[in-house]
């Protein structure tokens, strides 16, 4: 990332992201950052002058892309890398099933990157040897209790790279899935279960944007906790039933 790219990386404020910007900007890339929360993103303006394009905006709302997007023509005319981080998550109590919540989640982590994609294909389109990239997740690979609507959330969005990158080989435009295990970040520090093999998010960061250089067709880490969910997703259904109930929270909240 050392020729001065242009990047547009979204969830830039905390967590992966905002590791991920410290990084890609230690190395002379230009970033257009994105969230809702400014002050994060203006303090990593202030210390890597004219690296930074400030786009804050709340991404559920698709008139607020359009204007990003726009923004970044303006300043750039083009981007060369698009990293669609932003998300959240939120757990389903099947007892007093929510709808409302799978909608909200379904918005930020499905429809909030559709709407980026829409912006960011044309400006790709523009850049040079270009590159899309998508922050999907583990949890895709086995189901885990009350994470109905965040892995539905992050299947949805993994099937439409997965499907977009057949479309736009022919156009030379790279897709990367980034596959993340447990990371310590302000949605997970408030998480009542067991992490393990948790990473800090700069080591996560560090590790995702080493291997962008290669352009894989998937960052998947930890390696042995993927490998360990590859090996459970293949298990009988039945058998697989049997292990989450005990994964499973009993009425007091407490593992079953």
């Amino acid at each position: 990332m050392a020729d001065r790219r242009r990047i547009w990386l979204t969830g830039a404020s905390s967590g992966i992201g905002a590791q991920m910007a410290e990084e890609l900007l230690s190395s002379g890339a230009r970033l257009a950052l994105t969230a809702r929360t400014l002050a994060p993103l203006k303090a990593l303006s202030d210390r890597y002058p004219g690296q930074v394009l400030l786009v804050p905006g709340d991404l559920t709302d698709s008139l607020q892309v359009r204007e990003i997007g726009k923004r970044i023509i303006q300043a750039w005319g083009a981007l060369d890398t698009v990293i669609l981080n932003a998300g959240t998550c939120e757990y389903v109590d099947a007892r007093h099933f929510d709808a409302a919540l799978v909608e909200r989640v379904v918005r930020t982590n499905l429809l909030a990157n559709s709407y980026c994609l829409e912006s960011a294909l044309p400006l790709l389109r523009a850049g040079s040897r270009p590159h899309l990239v998508g922050v999907v997740s583990s949890v895709t690979l086995w189901p885990l209790p009350r994470a109905g609507a965040y892995g539905a959330s992050k299947a949805g969005l993994r099937y439409l790279l997965e499907s977009l990158r057949i479309d736009l080989a022919q156009e030379q435009i790279d897709v990367t899935l980034v596959s993340p295990g447990f990371v310590d970040t302000p949605l997970t520090e408030h998480n009542d279960f067991p992490m393990p093999m948790r990473w800090p998010a700069h080591k996560a960061a560090r590790h995702i944007c080493q291997r962008l250089e290669k352009r894989p067709l998937e960052i998947a880490f930890p390696t042995l906790f993927i490998a360990s969910l590859r090996l459970l997703a293949n298990l009988p259904k039945r058998l697989q039933v049997a292990l989450g109930k005990r994964l499973a929270r009993t009425s007091d909240g407490k593992p079953s």
